[in-house]
């Protein structure tokens, strides 16, 4: 059952990264295309720089005076929270199947 569980919270994990390729990448572009500031403190490649992973767990994105953008960089946050929450959820169940 524990294993079951943590297959599951697998699968949460999987949902959480479809929804952070989607919302993330159309973060980035709107940065690019309305803020160019604000995207250039990120380099080349800010898809998966720790820098830029930060700033939006961190919710440094609400500096930025953009309803727009907020719009596309919480759903983004939201997946990455649910994809480090479910992983962790998963270690953990899997720890746990295999403790003595």
């Amino acid at each position: 059952m524990i294993l079951f569980l943590a297959l599951c919270f697998f699968g949460v994990a999987i949902g959480g990264a479809t929804a952070f390729v989607i919302f993330w990448p159309l973060s980035l572009v709107h940065l690019r295309d309305r803020h160019p500031a604000v995207r250039a403190r990120f380099a080349e490649g800010a898809f998966l720089q720790p820098a830029a992973l930060r700033w939006l767990l961190a919710g440094g994105y609400y500096e930025v005076p953009d309803r727009q953008f907020t719009g596309l960089a919480t759903p983004a946050r939201i997946a990455l929270i649910v994809i480090l929450g479910a992983l962790t959820a998963c270690a953990v169940l899997w720890l746990w199947s295999i403790a003595p």
